[in-house]
C-alpha cells in the first residue's frame, strides 16, 4: 500500500484548479456519475473506483437568495451583501455558490426568480486566504 503522505491531496488540487479556472470534481468508474467539487469516493454510489475529471462550469442557477447579515466567514465580509444560490452543473451535480451578477436585495432577487431557471457560468473569486467558487448569470 503507498505511503498516504505520497497521495496526492483531492482538495489541494481542487483549490489549485480553482485558482487557474480549472473545476475539478471526480467521476465514478462504477455508476459514470460525477462529483463536485470531488471527494475520495462516489457520492451516488459510495464507490470508492473514481478517476480525476473536470467538469465544464456551465450549470443553471435554480434558486437563489441572500446572504445573512454578517457573512458566514470573515473572508466574505468585504463582498457582502451577496447572492448565495444553488446550481445543477451541465454534468449532472448541483452545487451551492455565490452568485454573480444580481443584487441582494428583494426587487433583485424577485426578478431572477420571475426568469426562473437561469443559465450561469462558474469563476474564481480570489478571497484573501483562497480561491472561492462562484456562479456568473447570464443577463
Amino acid at each position: 500500500m503507498p505511503d498516504i503522505a505520497e497521495q496526492p491531496s483531492t482538495l489541494r488540487s481542487y483549490y489549485e484548479g480553482l485558482a487557474k479556472g480549472v473545476f475539478r470534481a471526480i467521476t465514478c468508474k462504477d455508476c459514470g456519475r460525477y462529483t463536485f467539487p470531488p471527494t475520495g469516493c462516489c457520492e451516488h454510489c459510495g464507490s470508492w473506483n473514481v478517476a480525476p475529471a473536470e467538469v465544464s462550469g456551465e450549470a443553471t442557477l435554480l434558486f437563489a437568495t441572500h446572504n445573512i447579515s454578517p457573512a458566514c466567514h470573515p473572508r466574505f465580509e468585504k463582498i457582502a451583501p451577496y447572492v448565495y444560490g444553488h446550481l445543477r452543473l451541465k454534468e449532472g451535480p448541483i452545487v451551492q455558490a455565490i452568485i454573480l451578477g444580481a443584487k441582494a436585495t428583494p426587487e433583485d432577487l424577485g426578478r431572477l426568480f420571475a426568469r426562473g431557471p437561469v443559465p450561469a457560468k462558474a469563476e474564481m473569486l480570489q478571497m484573501d486566504d483562497l480561491p472561492v467558487l462562484a456562479f456568473r448569470i447570464a443577463t
